[in-house]
């Protein structure tokens, strides 16, 4: 950490913690300094060093970086720069003051309560909606990029204190020329997260993001993956072939409007799923917004500031379940 320390000051950035780290990178928050005193709070993602040699591994952190750089929308992390210093290359992206959802999904466990269902449903819709702008990005000449992000899950989608929900790593996604792919010979993704057709080796279009989509809104409504086990061949197989139960007999509060899009986001035949992302951010807002007042990011806000706080804002809380 010094020595990245050392490196990132002479580029005006100041390294102050590690966000996150995982098998092939690292993120870092930093402050960019500029002149005339100007400071912004950014992340900082590299390639780790042992992998920042590899052809591969450069070409994939390459080609995140030029799919992410256009794909600008309120729900999908933007990306400002790709930089390369001292062979390790670098990008600069969007600091989100808050979470990602497995972190929010761990403190529901830890304080034993459910998600309340509208909340829930938000947040999927939101995601929904980055997925939408996605995949039907085009290049300069008007070409569909294909974009697929094949890696849909809640440790890549951030939520922000004040509410905004924000997909990123785009780091296995595949694009039109753009990113290195294997598709049909390795499998990318979680094991527990994938669609049917990832899970069994066959090429992928958008409609691969929306069989997980619906496995994490079934995870925020019941804090748990139905599908996961211990064993990575067995979540894989159940993604497969396992029996898909009836939501509400393990939550009553799933009403059959909802229960009818979770069944239909998990379709393993994906001509019988959501056909685009765009359809099941329809159904999620009629779901939510037909009746009158929904949520709102200020309401996801202000759950989120009352579930982390320690302790609890229980009162808070109960207020928001209240008028769910």
């Amino acid at each position: 950490m010094a020595a990245i320390k050392h490196i990132f000051n002479e580029l005006h950035y100041e390294m102050t913690r590690t966000i996150a780290e995982g098998g092939m990178g690292v993120v870092y928050e930093a402050v960019q300094r500029g002149a005339g005193g100007f400071t912004k709070v950014v992340a900082v993602k590299l390639i780790r060093e042992e992998y920042s040699t590899i052809p591969e591994f450069q070409k994939n952190f390459i080609g995140e970086a030029r799919l992410v750089a256009n794909l600008i929308h309120t729900n999908i992390v933007q990306t400002y720069h790709l930089g390369q210093i001292g062979g390790q290359y670098f990008m600069v992206m969007e600091y989100v003051s808050g979470i990602n959802l497995e972190q929010l999904i761990e403190r529901q466990a830890v304080i034993g309560r459910l998600m309340p269902v509208d909340i829930a449903a938000f947040i999927v819709s939101r995601i929904a909606r980055g997925l939408t702008y996605a995949h039907q990005k085009c290049d300069r000449e008007g070409r569909l990029l294909g974009i697929v992000h094949r890696d849909i899950g809640p440790k890549n989608v951030m939520i922000a204190y004040e509410g905004d929900v924000k997909l990123t790593d785009f780091g296995i996604a595949k694009a039109l020329d753009l990113m290195y792919n294997e598709e049909g010979k390795v499998i990318a993704g979680k094991d527990e997260y994938l669609s049917p057709e990832q899970a069994s080796y066959a090429v992928t279009d958008a409609r691969a993001d929306l069989f997980p989509l619906g496995i994490v809104l079934t995870e925020l409504l019941l804090g748990r993956n139905l599908f996961r086990d211990a064993d990575r061949l067995v979540s894989r197989q159940n993604i497969l072939s396992m029996p898909i139960p009836k939501f509400s007999a393990l939550r009553p509060e799933i009403d059959p409007r909802l229960e009818a899009i979770i069944l239909k986001a998990l379709q393993r035949d994906r001509d019988k799923r959501y056909q685009s992302a765009f359809e099941m951010l329809h159904d999620l807002e009629v779901y939510l917004y037909s009746d009158g007042y929904g949520p709102t990011n200020e309401k996801l806000g202000a759950y989120l500031k009352a579930i982390m706080a320690d302790p609890p804002h229980a009162t808070e809380i109960a207020s928001l379940r209240a008028k769910s």
